[in-house]
């Protein structure tokens, strides 16, 4: 039977049909958030894509079991809650319902499964135990646990690391063992499975066969994805950046504990970036949710923004991107309530149409659905949306074929996880006159073509906390 989904996938670095391997359920993993802060929008940018894929695996009638773990105790999450004086699981509990509440201000729906590493040691530890039976691991003097790289042959088969020159990196600047959760993203190294005690961990340890410790980063998605979908699923997720070394660890600590293949697909989606540069503290430029619904964004509009763009390109988020989803809801609310007014049924009528049975005739919405089972094209799909209102708009249907299309187009929505009609205002800023005021003088400047003093004024403005964004015909103010 031919998979009515095709994506590609980063081991064979081709584009690869979607089949659920027991013929019943798609089984898949995704790597979810170290929860030490919240979660900015380069991180939902991938639990966004994901959530489109679970969505769109549902409607073709691969039945997705979706599981997705909780990091709550790795060195991030140990030395801040430890720098905060709060034990880690008041810290990470905090930090877990603030990443749920984002999550559902942006639509994604939750996981069918969601382990937390601490509450799944046991599993990790026999994970453990396997790999030292197999001499795939050893016990450090320290009472630490490594997997030794070099006795697993297949070691870099994803991220090819055959093809490049890589370093070896199995201690650290002053020689000591290097047990770090994350290293440099071009060195090789033993990485920890098991940490022994340290002081700096304070009370964050658990007893093992080989002492006081607790896990590594990547030993825990092997464990836990093991005990919810088994010793081999059909798909493993994550952003790019953990290609390696972390899914690379994670391959070979699960087949080398197994002997079996781990996930038969892996999908990846690329970086994001805003306005044009790198995400990063000393930029300013970790946008979270709750900060651009303060510059006056809602959380619809950030998803639609965050998932435009091609998931396997860098996606460059801005606020004039913002705007431009804003615009493109509005334009998509205007047409349907137009189709809705041919054959009086309300807007809530209309969102009840995405509910099952799924469609299998798309009508003049094709375009946009074969963009979305084509690796996930947003763009086609949302492209293919607006063409369809153009078509439709065109032609004299009847009741029964407008309802038919309408339901058709609910489905896509539902599919891009994309909400009309919800009705939440958006903030209203308070600009300050002063501010308003440079920026009328900036505006006239450039009109006169004084650039030097129109680039002063907006330097000005940006030191008083404000970024200007022009248009052809005007110019908006949001707070920087």
């Amino acid at each position: 039977m031919e998979s009515p989904l095709n994506l590609y996938d980063t081991m064979t670095r081709s584009l690869q049909p979607l089949v659920a391997e027991d013929g019943e359920q798609f089984r898949f993993y995704c790597c979810g958030p170290t929860v030490y802060g919240p979660a900015h929008i380069g991180n939902f940018r991938a639990f966004l894509v994901q959530d489109i894929l679970r969505r769109t695996l549902e409607i073709v009638g691969l039945n997705p079991y979706h599981v997705r773990n909780v990091t709550d105790v790795d060195d991030k999450t140990i030395r801040t809650s430890q720098a905060e004086g709060k034990s880690l699981k008041e810290f990470t509990t905090f930090w877990t319902e603030k990443f749920d509440q984002d999550s559902q201000a942006l639509n994604v729906l939750a996981p069918h499964e969601e382990p937390k590493a601490t509450e799944h040691i046991p599993q990790q530890i026999d994970l453990v135990k396997r790999l030292i039976e197999k001499s795939l691991a050893y016990v450090a003097k320290d009472g630490s646990v490594y997997f030794k790289v070099s006795a697993y042959e297949p070691y870099g088969k994803l991220s090819r690391l055959q093809d490049r020159e890589v370093s070896t990196q199995s201690t650290t600047s002053s020689g000591a063992q290097n047990d770090a959760d994350e290293y440099d993203r071009e060195s090789v190294a033993d990485f920890a499975l098991w940490k022994s005690r340290k002081p700096e961990d304070g009370n964050n340890f658990w007893e093992s066969p080989w002492g006081e410790g607790r896990p590594g980063w990547h030993l825990e998605c092997s464990a836990m994805s093991q005990q919810y979908l088994g010793e081999s699923f059909d798909l493993h997720a994550g952003g790019i950046d953990l290609c390696f070394p972390h899914h690379e660890n994670e391959i070979a600590q699960s087949e080398g504990a197994t002997g079996k293949p781990f996930a038969k697909h892996w999908f990846h989606n690329a970086h994001l970036m805003v306005e044009g540069q790198k995400m990063s503290k000393s930029l300013g430029n970790l946008y979270t949710v709750e900060e651009l619904r303060e510059k006056g964004f809602t959380p619809m509009e950030v998803r639609y923004c965050l998932i435009s763009g091609h998931y396997r390109q860098p996606l460059n988020f801005t606020f004039a991107s913002l705007k431009s989803g804003r615009s493109a809801m509005k334009k998509m609310e205007k047409a349907v309530s137009r189709l809705l007014e041919r054959i009086s049924i309300s807007e809530d009528d209309f969102l009840d149409l995405a509910e099952a049975p799924f469609p299998t005739d798309w009508g003049h919405f094709s375009k946009a659905w074969e963009g979305l089972t084509n690796d996930l094209n947003v763009s086609q799909g949302t492209g293919g949306i607006f063409s369809g209102f153009a078509e439709l708009e065109k032609l004299d249907l009847d009741s029964a074929s407008i309802r038919k299309e309408l339901k058709a187009l609910a489905t896509l929505l539902y599919a891009l996880g994309i909400q009309l009609f919800q009705g939440e205002e958006e903030p209203v800023l308070e600009i300050p006159e002063s501010i308003k005021a440079l920026a009328e003088e900036r505006w006239q400047s450039k009109q006169n073509k004084d650039w030097d003093k129109a680039d002063a004024l907006r330097i000005q403005l940006q030191e008083d906390g404000w970024q200007v964004l022009d248009r052809k015909d005007g110019y908006d103010l949001i707070p920087s």
